[in-house]
């Protein structure tokens, strides 16, 4: 299983062996670009010298140095420019390798736990949970049924019962009596007099007319009264 998740062992030792070799072959050829850089510089100093000697055949000559160093300079640079991309392709397939290989083994893990589940094994253990579930059905059924006197009591008897005391009750409701009629306001000679002088100054308000309560009001009333002691 690891060797599929990593690759194989020999394969693996050979894409780090050819990366750890073009990482020296690299650093070597960097070496040797400071090296010709260096010389170059140098042969431009000499130049100079000739130059203020007045030895302009000598100052051509590093001239001409100068110019190879850079050549070979350029040609490393092309050389470390394809071992970069050697390096790139290389690590891209080593991911990539990896990758199937990892692929790979999950669908054989997948394949052996499909081998391990067998479908009768399946449906046999939901057949059981099935069995189970019903059995503890019919147990809670068995608990919450009635027994000694409140198992002989007839649904039909106490439904028909019921019935009657909802009767009984809306006809108590239709039967209540109404609201007393508004009572009409007395008048006296002196509240004759008055109005009649109030008669041109404002209009007449009309006075709120009180209702008889209700027993159930009355009741309600004492209630909060209590409450509120």
């Amino acid at each position: 299983m690891f060797t599929r998740i990593f690759g194989k062992p020999k394969e693996q030792a050979n894409a780090l062996a050819t990366l750890d070799k073009l990482n020296e072959t690299l650093e070597m050829l960097e070496k040797k670009e400071k090296v010709l850089l260096k010389k170059a510089g140098q042969e431009v100093e000499k130049a100079k010298e000739f130059t203020r000697a007045k030895n302009k055949r000598a100052a051509i000559q590093c001239l001409k140095r100068k110019r190879l160093y850079e050549q070979q300079v350029e040609q490393l640079g092309n050389f470390q420019l394809r071992i970069h991309d050697q390096m790139i392709m290389l690590e891209g397939a080593k991911a990539t390798t990896e990758t199937v290989d990892a692929l790979r083994t999950g669908a054989s893990a997948m394949k052996a736990m499909q081998k391990a589940t067998n479908i009768d094994d399946v449906d046999k253990t939901m057949d059981e949970i099935n069995e189970q579930t019903e059995n503890m059905k019919q147990i809670q059924e068995a608990l919450a049924a009635p027994i000694g006197a409140a198992a002989d009591f007839d649904e039909d008897e106490l439904e028909a019962e019921l019935e009657e005391l909802e009767g009984a009750e809306l006809e108590e409701q239709l039967l209540a009596p109404a609201t007393a009629p508004p009572v009409a306001p007395i008048y006296t000679p002196s509240t004759a007099t008055a109005s009649a002088s109030t008669a041109g100054k404002q209009p007449m308000r009309p006075t709120a007319q009180r209702t008889q309560s209700t027993p159930e009001e009355d009741e309600l009333a004492a209630l909060q009264a209590e409450m509120a002691m």
